[in-house]
């Protein structure tokens, strides 16, 4: 494997890792780098190409872990809550994930054959990156100017299911999961921070999970020509999701959506002159 194929596996890794977790849609930027990157390795067949996906997106849960990790640990039962009480004395509780993962974990399970073979092209994902966008202008101009909810450890059961009902949108490829659970926070009356990390919490079980078993199915793939290039990908993925999701949980109260949304529309238009 020469360097010409770890620095694309290193570019890969950053656009994964820079919008994964953003609400600007991983899926709308990886259809214009697989198009551009991917296809081109003659070593990569379709399967090996997948599974890199599949490696480079572990990389960015494992920065949201590391981020969350007192969270998580408290989460478990194994540490103190946020607002310095005993675990699940009036704090986020497990259950509460557990709820806001239910509904899009059902639909997905019943259309993920269905999703995969129509959803991932790229017309699909253009409609997604556009009605996504619109969503997040809805939720700026209408969620509540003065929120009730400033933190994950205020959010209800109810209101983690109502976010649990919206991520449903983001099973239609290029909607954007953070984008959805963020906007459907703030019209529930959350603070734009409160949504945002209940996003990344929730992102963690439901992404993790698929990718583990994705991850067992194409095993064989692991081979001694691809593993640099995975390695790379992932470590890449990992580093620069870090720097992403601290970057955006310190700016989202003070810039809200919108400019995210823009970003979104004009990145439509870029997939819609590349491919149409």
């Amino acid at each position: 494997m020469d360097v010409i194929q770890l620095i694309k596996a290193i570019v890969l890794g950053i656009v994964e890792g820079l919008t994964e977790f953003a609400p600007v849609s991983s899926t709308g930027h990886m259809v214009i780098v697989d198009d551009m990157w991917l296809k081109s390795e003659q070593f990569l067949t379709k399967y090996v190409a997948n599974t890199f996906k599949v490696v480079i997106q572990l990389g960015s849960i494992l920065a949201v872990v590391f981020v969350f990790r007192d969270r998580f640990m408290n989460l478990l039962g194994i540490g103190r809550s946020h607002n310095g009480m005993d675990s699940g004395q009036g704090s986020l509780k497990l259950a509460h994930v557990i709820v806001g993962l239910i509904p899009a974990g059902v639909l997905g399970i019943l259309f993920e054959d269905y999703i995969d073979e129509h959803l991932f092209r790229a017309e699909t994902v253009l409609i997604g990156l556009v009605l996504g966008a619109v969503l997040m202008i809805i939720a700026d101009r209408f969620g509540a100017k003065s929120p009730k909810v400033h933190t994950v450890d205020q959010i209800t059961y109810k209101q983690a299911l109502s976010v649990g009902f919206i991520q449903c949108f983001s099973l239609w490829p290029g909607f954007s999961r953070s984008g959805s659970t963020i906007s459907g926070g703030v019209l529930l009356g959350m603070s734009h921070r409160a949504a945002a990390d209940f996003t990344f919490i929730m992102a963690v079980p439901i992404m993790g999970g698929a990718s583990f078993i994705s991850l067992l199915k194409n095993w064989e793939y692991f081979t001694l020509d691809a593993l640099p290039f995975f390695i790379v990908g992932f470590m890449s993925a990992f580093v620069f999701a870090l720097v992403s999701i601290r970057f955006f949980l310190k700016l989202i109260n003070r810039i809200k959506l919108v400019p995210f949304a823009i970003y979104r529309i004009v990145l439509a238009g870029i997939i819609y002159v590349f491919y149409f």
